[in-house]
């Protein structure tokens, strides 16, 4: 690994004086290049798009249930105009009858919806303004900001879709930020460490938390549901998005996978070249602290997790573990 290394052990303030050389660095947002906006007069780009949603303002997903669970800009509320079995009904026409077929049948399945959509939106939009996206900025978001306009709502629809969101969430991740990274052994207590950090000003980008996991083989244990990687990595966008400001940002060290879910390789690959701070506590430590972490969790969940790692600690290791476990 490139990059200063600093092996520190005990007080916090040893991390807290350090200075990043990059620290004046200009934001990537700046540099990152729009599509032309040619759309309606209601429809705007990605960065004015997520701006609006300052002022409070509803973000709605008028994509399928499925969609909007693989990926989706997070606060979105998803208001799907088809739903996953609509949606392939009306493919499969457009694929085997046209467009003509697909577009009568379209109107089949929301005509009687229409009412319950304006409700809805209206419940949504307090101050009568509201955000709406599709996969391409197409149809579906076009159909429902008509349908929003009508009601007396004002609309505003992303240029692009979450199409042209996923595009500059890639291009947003493949900034060189000027990150300092916090390494040291399982139990370590980075996670607590990047915790006190913000506490004292500094800016930290908790990626466990966003991954719902803590990275070793117990890291599910006590989290939810881990999302989709899309999702983390939207998540991730945000996080960073919300984290405007020059100076570095610390940052645990990790693996390119977290649980399930995978880093995007320009951002880990930057980590890789960063500085580094190992954080060097003692064994009895991190016992301590990994005990108080997983004493309390299901037995089967504990044992399924050593069986999973018996390849590499050995069966008697293994065996012996599963026997504390049982006691």
């Amino acid at each position: 690994m490139s990059g200063k290394r600093y092996s520190v052990i005990g007080e916090l303030h040893l991390i807290s004086s350090i200075q990043h050389p990059a620290s004046s660095i200009q934001h990537p947002a700046s540099s990152i290049q729009h599509p032309v906006n040619l759309a309606k007069s209601n429809s705007i780009p990605v960065e004015a798009f997520l701006e609006k949603r300052k002022a409070g303002n509803p973000l709605i997903d008028v994509r399928s249930p499925s969609e909007f669970a693989h990926g989706h800009i997070p606060g979105a509320v998803n208001m799907p105009l088809f739903s996953d079995d609509e949606r392939a009904i009306v493919g499969t026409l457009y694929l085997h009858k046209g467009k003509e077929d697909a577009f009568s049948k379209s109107l089949d399945i929301i005509g009687p919806k229409l009412k319950d959509f304006a409700v809805q939106g209206l419940s949504l939009a307090a101050n009568h303004e509201i955000l709406l996206y599709c996969w391409r900025g197409g149809m579906r978001s076009e159909s429902m900001a008509w349908l929003f306009e009508t009601s007396g709502l004002k609309t505003s629809v992303l240029t692009g879709g979450y199409k042209s969101y996923r595009r500059f969430v890639h291009e947003f991740l493949s900034y060189p930020f000027p990150f300092i990274v916090i390494g040291g052994m399982t139990g370590s207590g980075k996670t607590e460490i990047l915790s006190e950090l913000v506490k004292q000003g500094h800016i930290a980008l908790d990626l466990e938390n966003l991954a719902s996991h803590k990275g070793s083989v117990f890291g599910a244990i006590g989290e939810p549901a881990q999302p989709t990687t899309e999702q983390f990595e939207n998540l991730l966008f945000e996080d960073l998005w919300q984290k405007k400001k020059s100076g570095p940002i610390f940052i645990e060290d990790e693996s390119i996978a977290i649980g399930s879910v995978f880093l995007p390789k320009p951002l880990h690959q930057r980590m890789l070249h960063c500085p580094l701070i190992v954080i060097g506590v003692p064994r009895e430590d991190r016992i301590r602290r990994l005990l108080k972490l997983y004493t309390l969790a299901d037995k089967d969940i504990l044992t399924r997790a050593l069986q999973r790692i018996e390849r590499r600690i050995g069966m008697e290791d293994t065996h012996k573990a599963i026997g504390y476990v049982e006691k």
